[in-house]
């Protein structure tokens, strides 16, 4: 039987039809909830330790949840800051950067508990070094620019010091993330590295780091440091439903242990804007925001 519709006709259901397939899939597919992560450890490792964690929260959200990575820590906080992702796992540093550039339109919702004090280690493979004074004409290697336990408060206490990183050591170089400072010392590429206590202590527990050779020689006083962010705009019940997911994570269930062992977590907590002014102050006086 030959269709009585004209081509034009013909077109303009077809294009219907296609528009309300893509409609119905776009139904079912639903919205997708971004997270995204400074990038302080290798891409392999964040991306092992966001998987569960992706999983658990789209269980609580009940949307489709994506971990997109990020090459480096300033495109974290323009992510978050443009509504690119919805939630940011930053440092105390990455933070600040973020609630000074969106003019206070990021909230961070929860830190682990041990963010409430958390600290960076000096290391070395140097037998002569036994403390911050004796890196005074020798080789440092810090993580990211941009790295709380990496960089910012490091070099905060060698000023405290009275150690001037660029005046006083022989050079000062940047590894890019923790894992690659301790690499850098280990080598013997750099005399001694600064980062966050939690990688060392992995690196130690797991046998990643000859502790023979490659030491901690100086561990600093604590500070606050990471979270997660998101920004002003998530709308209220989302946020609440998401700061919940993370406050009810427990060790006793299966789920709860993997997501919180691989985030180096005994639990999360809720945390605030003002927790952060001390890694604002340290860096606005460090010359660095």
């Amino acid at each position: 039987m030959t269709s009585t519709f004209s081509p034009a006709r013909r077109a303009l259901i077809a294009a219907s039809l296609l528009a309300a397939v893509a409609g119905a899939q776009a139904q079912v597919s639903g919205p997708v909830f971004r997270v995204t992560a400074i990038p302080d450890e290798s891409p392999t490792e964040l991306a092992r330790k966001a998987a569960p964690l992706m999983k658990y929260l789209e269980g609580k959200l009940g949307v489709k949840v994506e971990y997109t990575p990020v090459t480096d820590y300033a495109a974290a906080v323009e992510a978050l800051v443009n509504k690119k992702v919805d939630l940011a796992w930053f440092g105390g540093f990455t933070f600040v950067q973020a609630h000074v550039r969106s003019g206070g339109k990021v909230v961070p919702l929860v830190q682990r508990e041990e963010d409430e004090k958390f600290r960076s280690v000096f290391i070395t493979a140097d037998p002569a070094i036994k403390g911050l004074a004796d890196l005074k004409g020798r080789d440092l290697s810090f993580g990211s620019q941009s790295s709380t336990s990496g960089h910012l408060m490091p070099r905060h206490f060698l000023l405290a010091a009275g150690i001037e990183p660029e005046r006083d050591l022989k050079r000062v170089a940047f590894s890019g993330a923790h894992d690659a400072t301790i690499a850098a010392v280990a080598s013997g590429k750099v005399q001694a590295g600064a980062l966050n206590i939690s990688v060392w202590d992995k690196f130690v527990t797991e046998k990643k780091v000859d502790t023979a050779r490659v030491r901690v020689f100086h561990t600093t006083a604590p500070y606050y440091d990471y979270n997660w962010t998101v920004h002003a705009d998530l709308p209220a019940a989302q946020r609440e439903k998401l700061a919940a997911a993370f406050l009810t994570l427990d060790k006793s269930t299966p789920e709860g242990q993997q997501v919180l062992e691989l985030q180096r977590a005994t639990r999360f907590i809720p945390t605030k804007a003002d927790n952060y002014k001390s890694i604002e102050s340290a860096a606005r006086s460090a010359g660095l925001l």
